[in-house]
């Protein structure tokens, strides 16, 4: 029995020298019972974690990189970036992780890298459902719930940033809105930040049906009879509140551009671009400062989101303390 627990420890010293942490669950635990239920390592910075959610009511995953000296120094504390995904992803929450060179990027920024589902099409909001439930609400499973996971498990500070892509673009703005001084920088790539632009509202009812949810009034009801509750969840509405984030703000015009390798052009982009634009527009005139690349030819894509991530880390770094 003594050697095989003297193989035992050995084999978690091997681990933990390798810089991968056994498998097993953080005690951490947040405000309203949240936690993690299964922990994942699949290399020494990349760490999948099922969440036991009551906002959900159900699980909900993240996939967490943490920084290259995260293992070799358990004392300290990180910067947090959180990037946000699109809708009708099948690979969900390991998207950025899929599709963009994220790992490499950060490998060397000191940034624990945070990315949790949205589900098909959550909208990072929570749901009104005519009132009768309160579930889902994504808005407290990621600004609540994982936030102090992160933070109470997995050594995450308190200088966050937040990013995203098409309605994660959306999420980012409505998060840094809805929770004033909670992120110091902002970025919507290819986003939605004005849910009441022109066509916008039918553009995200295509979003949910094209995720298979059709009771679309589940959402925020109908843009056109529960226009207040449209408005109480639109970052151009609200741009007020945004006012000292740093906000980054990029889109294409949905032609075939320099990182298309063949196919079409295609109709969100420049839904997309709209919807932006009249942000950007709101922005200015209430003399909001923000970084914005409205970049010309560009589709709906992972190579556009993959170079806006690197173009806009400047803005991201300043926020977290990091060098540009």
């Amino acid at each position: 029995m003594k050697r095989i627990a003297l193989l035992a420890l050995s084999v978690v010293l091997l681990i933990a020298g390798a810089g991968v942490a056994p498998a097993q669950a953080s005690p951490a635990v947040a405000d309203d019972g949240a936690k993690v239920v299964r922990e994942t390592w699949l290399d020494s910075r990349t760490v999948d974690l099922e969440i036991s959610s009551p906002a959900l009511g159900t699980t909900g995953m993240v996939r967490l990189l943490v920084p290259s000296g995260w293992a070799a120094q358990p004392t300290r504390t990180w910067p947090v970036l959180y990037l946000l995904h699109g809708c009708c992803e099948p690979v969900d929450y390991r998207s950025w992780d899929q599709f963009t060179d994220v790992k490499a990027f950060t490998a060397a920024k000191d940034a624990l890298v945070v990315m949790p589902t949205d589900g098909p099409a959550g909208m990072y909001t929570k749901w009104w459902n005519f009132g009768l439930k309160n579930t889902p609400d994504w808005d407290t499973f990621h600004t609540a719930e994982v936030r102090q996971i992160v933070e109470r498990g997995y050594r995450g500070g308190t200088r966050r940033a937040v990013a995203g892509l098409s309605i994660g673009g959306y999420g980012a703005m409505a998060y840094a809105f809805k929770h004033p001084g909670m992120f110091g920088a902002a970025a919507s790539y290819s986003g939605v930040p004005n849910t009441l632009a022109g066509g916008a509202p039918v553009f995200i009812k295509g979003i949910l049906l094209r995720a298979g949810i059709f009771a679309y009034l589940d959402l925020w009801g109908s843009d056109l009879l529960m226009r207040p509750m449209w408005s109480a969840n639109n970052p151009h509405d609200n741009i007020g509140k945004l006012r000292g984030t740093a906000l980054y703000i990029s889109c294409g015009n949905g032609q075939l551009g320099p990182l298309d390798t063949s196919g079409q052009g295609d109709p969100f982009e420049p839904a997309a671009l709209l919807s932006s634009t009249s942000f950007t527009d709101r922005l200015r005139t209430a003399g909001i400062p923000a970084t914005v690349d409205f970049y010309g030819p560009g589709t709906h894509s992972w190579p556009y989101w993959q170079r806006a991530l690197h173009r806009s880390w400047p803005v991201l770094a300043g926020a977290l303390g990091l060098p540009a």
